[in-house]
C-alpha cells in the first residue's frame, strides 16, 4: 500500500481542531470528577454508613461497566429516556466524569485514610466542627498527596477519550476516522493521530508534575512522580 504523507500533512490542522475537543472533554470531566470524587470520598470516610454504602454502590457501578457501555447506556438509553437534548460532546463529558469520580473517590479516600486520625481530632479538640476540620485540615493535605495519583487518572480519562467517537462527538479519532475513510491512508493517520494523544498525555503529565513539585509538603508525602 502506498503511503501519502501529504494527505496527513494536509488533514493535520483538522486533526488539531479535533485535540481541542478532546482537551475540553478531559479538562471538563476532570472537574467533574475532582467534585463528585472529593465529595464522595468525605461521604464514604466521614459519613454516616447508610451515605457510605450508597456512595460505594455507585463507585462500584461505574468501575463495574466500561467506558463504551456507559456511553451507550446514557447517550442512547438514560438521556432519550428522560428526553434531555444532550449533545455527543456533552454526553460523553458527563460520562466520563461521572467515571472517573468514581475512581477519584476512591484516590482521595485513600489519601485520607492515610492521614494520622490525629490531626482530625486535634482540630475538633480546639473547637473546629467536622466541616471546618475537613474542610480547613484534611483536603488541603489530601488533595497535594493526590496529584501523582489523580495525573495517572487524567491519562487514562484522555485515552477513554477517543471512544468518544462512537457517539459522533467530533474529537481526534473521529476527525481521523474521517479522513482515512475517505483517502484510505489508515496507518499514517492513525500514527499521526496516536501521536497527538501521546503529546496530550506528556503535556498534561508534565504540568500535573510540575503543580506537584510546588505545592508537596517536602518529607510529609511520598513522591509519585520518581525522583
Amino acid at each position: 500500500m502506498h503511503f501519502d504523507l501529504s494527505v496527513v500533512i494536509d488533514s493535520l490542522p483538522y486533526l488539531l481542531q479535533g485535540s481541542a475537543a478532546t482537551a475540553v472533554i478531559v479538562c471538563c470531566a476532570m472537574a467533574i470528577g475532582l467534585v463528585i470524587g472529593v465529595v464522595m470520598a468525605v461521604g464514604m470516610v466521614y459519613g454516616p454508613r447508610p451515605v457510605a454504602l450508597l456512595l460505594s454502590s455507585y463507585v462500584w457501578f461505574f468501575r463495574g461497566f466500561p467506558v463504551l457501555v456507559l456511553l451507550f447506556l446514557f447517550y442512547f438509553g438514560l438521556f432519550t429516556f428522560l428526553g434531555l437534548n444532550v449533545s455527543a460532546l456533552t454526553a460523553v463529558t458527563l460520562v466520563l466524569g461521572m467515571t472517573t469520580g468514581a475512581y477519584q473517590a476512591n484516590i482521595f479516600k485513600g489519601a485520607m485514610l492515610s492521614m494520622p486520625k490525629g490531626q482530625y481530632k486535634a482540630a475538633r479538640a480546639l473547637g473546629m466542627t467536622q466541616t471546618q476540620a475537613i474542610y480547613c485540615i484534611i483536603l488541603p493535605q489530601i488533595l497535594r498527596m493526590s496529584i501523582p495519583a489523580w495525573s495517572n487518572e487524567y491519562s487514562i480519562i484522555l485515552k477513554d477519550s477517543a471512544l468518544a467517537f462512537v457517539i459522533g462527538a467530533p474529537e481526534i479519532m473521529a476527525r481521523t476516522q474521517f479522513v482515512a475513510s475517505r483517502t484510505y491512508q489508515h496507518l499514517p493517520l492513525y500514527i499521526t493521530a496516536g501521536l497527538i494523544y501521546f503529546v496530550l498525555t506528556w503535556a498534561g503529565v508534565l504540568l500535573l508534575e510540575k503543580l506537584y513539585r510546588k505545592v508537596r509538603i517536602p518529607g510529609y508525602s511520598q513522591d509519585g512522580f520518581g525522583q
